[in-house]
């Protein structure tokens, strides 16, 4: 099973909890501190919020969520063939998942990550090395968290 992803960013995870789960007619499939999400059957949709004060309603990425490291690694040899940079991210722990993902870049900026789940975490990321990356983004050397 394949799903599109929509990750917002939200002033208030609670209130933003509230109102998806009303309007999805679901509870969330997991709440940590400052982020959340849905696992929403219909539409397919996995729906990411990640609470970041001041920066409410804003996009924080999309992607597209598949079932496995292999269909994973298909992708990034796709998505190179036809020319688009990869940046790829194995068996790292973001989100408050163990996920292997690769992420691309739109033509308006927008950031894509094509991804599978390889384990549940009880923490949203590791502290990453000087130039990793979390979310597709630059994490500044020693880092608690990533995103």
């Amino acid at each position: 099973m394949s799903r599109v992803q929509l990750a917002l960013n939200v002033d208030d995870l609670d209130s933003a909890v509230a109102f998806y789960s009303t309007l999805f007619g679901t509870a969330p499939h997991k709440v940590k501190p400052g982020y959340a999400n849905f696992a929403i059957a219909e539409p397919p949709l996995k729906l990411i919020l990640l609470e970041k004060p001041g920066h409410g309603g804003s996009l924080n990425h999309l992607g597209v969520e598949v079932d496995s490291s292999e269909q994973v690694h298909s992708e990034i040899a796709r998505l190179s063939g036809g020319g688009l940079f990869t940046a790829e991210e194995i068996g790292q722990t973001c989100c408050f998942a163990t996920q292997d993902k690769v992420w691309v870049t739109g033509p308006g900026g927008e950031r894509w990550e094509v991804y599978t789940v390889l384990a549940d975490s009880e923490t949203f990321g590791a502290a990453p090395a000087a130039n990793e990356t979390c979310c597709g983004e630059p994490v500044a050397s020693g880092a608690a968290t990533c995103c």
